[in-house]
Formats: C-alpha cells, structure tokens, sequence
C-alpha cells in the first residue's frame, strides 16, 4: 500500500493519539497508544498524545486536533461514545464508526448479525438486567449444559468471561457477573484451539491477515492475564489449523469486519473445533497494539510492519 499521498496531506496536520479512558483496560489503552505515538513521531507526523479522563473531556471541542487517532479500549472510547463527540465537534478520528463501535461492543447484537448472515458463532443464552436470575440460569444451563461459558454482554479484554465445570460454579458466577456487570449471557462451550484474526482496511478493500493461534500456559483460557503478561502466552503464525480451516475463517472473519461496518482495522476472534469447524466469539473494533498485541504480530507475519499498521488506521479517517 503506497501511503505517500496521506503523508503529504498530513504533513501539517495535528494528530492527537486519545488513549486511557476510565475503563477496565485503560491500562492496556495507555500502552497501545504511547506505542502507536511512538510510531507517528518515528515517521514524522507532527503527533501528541492525550489521556483521556472524566477531568479533561471538555477539552474536546472544534479545534482540539486535526485528526483524532483513537487507542482507547473499551467504554467510552470502544462503544462509539467518543466517536460520537469527535462527530459532533466535526473532528475526522480513526477506525470504525458510532453505530459499528456500539455493535461490536455489545455481543448480543453482533451474535445477531452473525446468525443473519450465516456466520457460525457459539450457541448461546441471553440473560438481561431485568429477567429473574434463577429462572433464566436454568434455562440456559438446561440449554447448553455444563460446561458453557459466562460473559458480559459488553466488556473487552476478556473481563468477566468465566468456565463454568460444574452446576456450583455456574450459579456463583451468574450471581458475580450479574452484580458486576448486569446483561449477561451463557454461550456453549467450544473445545477447540483459540486463534485471532486481524483485517486491515475498509470495505472492499479490506483484507485479513494470517491466522494466530494463541497457546496459553497455565491459564484455563486466554483471559485479560495471559493477554498482557509476557511469557504466558505462545504465538503460533500460521495457526496449526487445516487449509480449508484457515479459509474458511478468514472469509468469516473478513465478512465479520464488513457486516458490521468496520473501518481501518479491526481484529475477529474465534475458536476453531477437534473437526476444523470455526466459530467466531467477537469483533473488536479497537484491537490491542501494544508489543503483545496479536493483530501487529499478524501483519508482521504478512510482510506488513507496525508503523505500516498504524498508517492503515490512520488512512481510515478519511475512508
């Protein structure tokens, strides 16, 4: 991809990097965005960062920044919250969208447009706010069984996610998950390998990269520590999947990106069963780009290198 053109145009330009936020994972935010400024300042973009807190979001108003290059993980800067004030200040940012953030943040819709557009996705059982607990926990486990999966309907990171092995278990944690983050759903548990798939671009354009499968040791699953602790998980590129596995779910994840309007990058995680069946889990709309990141990883392992991938997700605030 020649980036020469975006790099004339913006050569005068202010592009402000908003990362941290109040969310789970702000931690992970600061990191991805301090690397990513690294990299706008390394290629000679005239670049700052700012880290966004409740304190300083009247800051944002017309004139703050020319480009706004988003890094924030999870609410408000994954949900379209801030996309939408960056809309109404008429300020051009990066990535995705308010409604396709708001999408793939929430998993019950984008479970809802995968299932549309015949996209496999984990069986699953919605419980909301409002409905009674017990009566819909046993619903759902006389549904999917034991073992399944608890999550919240709308956290990244993995946070909150849960295996449940047995009854006791299950109903503990519906209580937790309930009391901490309100909707929440019961998914089936898939046995199978954990791989990741990375899309850069916009639209027709877009294109996934290659497969990675993600090792974990000594966790049960890829959970929020084996995401941000050196040393815990191994990285497998290509994934250690079939030919035809690896097609298939990088064509379902490419449709993820597009279906649900995703701009710039995006990364489609998945689970791929003993038979080489795929079944996709969720889209995030801002993935990691911290050095453990998986989508810089899979670039790398396409030829394409990190200050590459920060020019496809700066190119896509004006797509």
């Amino acid at each position: 991809m020649d980036f020469t053109a975006l790099k004339k145009f913006l050569e005068d330009k202010k592009i402000t990097v908003i990362f941290g936020g109040w969310s789970g994972e702000r931690e992970v935010s600061l990191r991805s965005g301090r690397r990513v400024l690294d990299s706008l300042i390394r290629q000679g973009f005239k670049a700052e960062g700012f880290d966004l807190k409740r304190e300083n979001l009247h800051l944002i108003r017309p004139g703050f920044t020319d480009v706004a290059l988003i890094m924030l993980h999870g609410r408000p800067g994954e949900d379209g919250t801030i996309q939408a004030i960056f809309e109404l200040h008429g300020i051009p940012y990066t990535g995705s969208g308010v409604e396709a953030s708001a999408i793939g943040m929430d998993k019950i819709t984008t479970k809802y447009i995968l299932k549309a557009h015949n996209i496999r996705t984990p069986e699953y059982f919605f419980i909301p706010l409002w409905a009674n607990l017990e009566e819909f926990g046993e619903k759902a486990l006389n549904q999917l069984g034991i073992p399944c999966v608890i999550k919240p309907r709308s956290e990244g990171s993995s946070l909150g996610v849960r295996i449940c092995h047995t009854e006791k278990e299950f109903h503990d944690a519906l209580k937790d998950t309930r009391g901490k983050y309100g909707d929440l759903f019961v998914e089936k548990y898939i046995k199978g390998k954990t791989v990741t798939v990375g899309i850069l671009g916009t639209g027709e354009e877009s294109f996934p990269l290659p497969v990675l499968e993600l090792r974990v040791k000594g966790r049960e699953f890829y959970d929020y520590k084996a995401k941000y602790t050196k040393g815990l998980t191994e990285f497998i590129i290509p994934a250690e999947i079939s030919q035809h596995s690896t097609k298939e779910l990088q064509e379902a994840a490419l449709l993820t990106h597009r279906v649900v309007g995703c701009k710039g990058f995006s990364r489609v995680d998945a689970v791929v069963d003993e038979d080489g069946n795929y079944y996709i889990l969720e889209i995030n709309t801002i993935p990691g780009m911290t050095e453990l990141s998986d989508l810089p990883k899979e670039a790398e392992a396409m030829g394409i290198s990190y200050d590459e991938v920060v020019l496809y997700i700066l190119r896509s605030a004006f797509e």
